[in-house]
């Protein structure tokens, strides 16, 4: 079973990039969705005791907030897989521009998330890692950093 984990900014792709690759396959664990971290909890545990393959869209971006999430995957015997958005907060702050309502964070959260980004790792506990990034087109480039 796969725990996938993304890492990165705000509107830097990463619910587009679930809905392009995992949708048909992966079950979708974001705080914007489930809004309390009761739910967050009770949807990662049953993926766990079900063994059901999930993707956690949140921004999680240091070591600190993956954790428990990596020691659940740890527990359960999950591969554990980060999929790292590489993305300038130059590139995303249009694409929050565009956002409405809600889904709209003020640009100094993504300036903040952007200072607390750190690159994952093995160490933390990563079967696979990968970087993803886009081209001028907004094609999706992913490159696997595992065994750097």
């Amino acid at each position: 079973m796969e725990a996938v984990i993304f890492v990165g900014i705000q509107a830097a792709g990463k619910s587009t990039f679930y809905l392009e690759h995992f949708f048909g396959t992966h079950v979708r664990i974001n705080l914007d969705m489930l809004r309390t971290r009761r739910r967050e909890n009770l949807l990662l545990n049953a993926c766990f005791r079900g063994g059901q393959r999930f993707v956690v869209d949140n921004t999680n971006p240091d070591r600190k907030s993956r954790e428990k999430y990596l020691n659940g995957a740890s527990t359960a015997h999950f591969r554990a897989i980060a999929y790292y958005f590489d993305v300038d907060p130059d590139e995303a702050l249009p694409r929050n521009a565009r956002r409405t309502g809600k889904a709209r964070v003020p640009d100094k959260a993504i300036h903040a998330t952007r200072r607390k980004l750190e690159i994952p790792t093995r160490s933390e506990g990563f079967h696979e890692i990968y970087r993803v990034r886009t081209d001028k087109s907004g094609n999706f480039l992913v490159e696997d950093l595992t065994d750097r």
